[in-house]
């Protein structure tokens, strides 16, 4: 499996049906085994911060152990839509 900002953000996007995905590779020399992301889905509606790292996590639970590091930040779509008009 080679991991890459990209294949992280098409399946965290397929899988979390998301509506907005960033992932920024953080590894010094960009050798994708740090990665920092930002979610936005409406399956995190009423959820705690917990819960909707774990279904990030479960999204990714294949490419996890091989991830070094690993940021993450998750949003509803009307959190997402609050953070855009700052």
């Amino acid at each position: 499996m080679e991991l890459s900002a990209d294949y992280l953000r098409e399946k965290l996007q397929r899988d979390l049906e998301a509506e907005h995905v960033e992932v920024e590779d953080t590894t010094p020399g960009r050798c994708a085994t740090s990665f920092r992301v930002l979610v936005v889905s409406a399956k995190f509606e009423g959820k705690p911060l917990l819960h909707r790292h774990r279904l990030v996590n479960a999204s990714l639970s294949e490419e996890l152990p091989h991830i070094h590091a690993f940021e993450q930040k998750t949003l509803t779509p009307d959190q997402w839509a609050r953070e855009q008009q700052k």
